[in-house]
């Protein structure tokens, strides 16, 4: 079976490493710095919450088709920066664009204004996002739950959902698209398994193939990593590198330094609702002021130090929680597995 994304890789200048090595060393690593190709850009979003200031962004530029990981500390804003960008909340006051004027050819959705825009029209521009908590539909099949993803199928229509013929051809497309889609991530063989019996790092899979399902321009991950498997990190890191190589733009929120350094093109800093920094990785991880935001007074120490990643406060315990919210959520993948074989013998 051919590659399904070796015709798209064709031509995207991005999936080379050199040319967005090239493109990051022509951005000033300043926060807020305008981009050559910006696909999303962002003014004025502020977040109130009583008399708390969650979110104050002045200005936020996001590059066109390479990697871009928002971190910073616990509390920072992050989660509620994507919540305000992708219409699944409203801010205090906010005025920005996807896009820019000079490229509203480019892409189907730039130039058009976020304002009041809800999370469903932001979907149907080309950005679309995940959640750290993933909003599977347990209770419904894996490939009901990709198929639910598509745009468009007339079988949702309620003039004509009981005119079967009319819709069937299409459905047959979805579910093919479905099929590849998941055979790309692994998943084929569990099409047929509920969603809730799917490991933590599964469903953090299936959220991001459904998602490819609207054949979106922009993805947004909040917190990939977060509690899945060892086993899988490696492969999901592989699935967001594949991403941007099919000529995506991916803008992720991570708490690992590690995977941060190792696959993303340009890194956004913020701490106490702001932007405080932006740069590359080594650049971002050495910045003294990101270092005191993380670690507070030690101003001598590089956050790329491996060792110092491994002692930061509370990452024993988050990777232990993580690991034991994995090995829960295998228990019960198996006992339900159990419990339909048990069924299976008894009918």
């Amino acid at each position: 079976m051919p590659d399904p994304t070796t015709a798209t890789r064709q031509g995207n200048p991005m999936a080379d490493k050199a040319a967005r090595r090239a493109l990051t060393d022509s951005i000033e690593a300043i926060p807020g710095v305008s981009k050559p190709d910006p696909i999303l850009v962002v003014d004025n979003v502020v977040r109130k919450f009583g008399g708390m200031t969650a979110v104050n962004v002045g200005h936020l530029e996001v590059q066109r088709g390479i990697i871009t990981a928002l971190i910073g500390p616990n509390g920072a804003g992050k989660t509620t920066f994507f919540n305000l960008i992708t219409g699944f909340d409203k801010p205090t006051s906010a005025k920005g664009r996807f896009g820019s004027a000079e490229n509203a050819a480019a892409e189907s959705f730039d130039g058009r204004d976020l304002g009041n825009t809800s999370a469903s029209a932001v979907s149907k521009a080309g950005m679309v996002r995940t959640f750290q908590l993933t909003k599977s539909l347990n209770r419904m099949t894996v490939m009901e739950n990709m198929m639910l993803g598509a745009r468009g199928q007339s079988g949702e229509n309620l003039l004509t959902s009981w005119l079967k013929p009319t819709w069937s051809g299409q459905e047959k497309q979805v579910e093919e698209k479905a099929k590849e889609l998941l055979a790309r991530f692994k998943l084929l063989r569990k099409k047929d398994d509920y969603a809730g019996s799917l490991s933590g790092g599964q469903r953090k899979l299936l959220e991001m193939a459904r998602a490819l399902m609207t054949d979106p321009t922009m993805i947004m991950l909040d917190e990939p990593m977060a509690g899945v498997n060892p086993a899988l990190t490696q492969s999901l890191l592989g699935h967001i590198q594949a991403l941007r190589d099919d000529g995506m733009t991916v803008l992720f929120v991570e708490h690992d330094m590690h995977m941060v350094r190792h696959i993303s093109d340009w890194v956004i800093v913020m701490a106490e609702g702001k932007l405080i920094a932006e740069g590359r990785a080594d650049e971002v991880m050495a910045n003294t002021a990101v270092i005191d935001a993380y670690l507070g007074s030690h101003h001598d120490t590089d956050l790329s130090d491996d060792s110092l990643l491994e002692e930061m406060p509370g990452a024993e315990s988050m990777h232990r929680k993580a690991e034991e919210h994995e090995a829960e959520l295998e228990q019960q993948a198996a006992a339900h597995e159990a419990q339909s074989a048990s069924k299976e013998e008894k009918s």
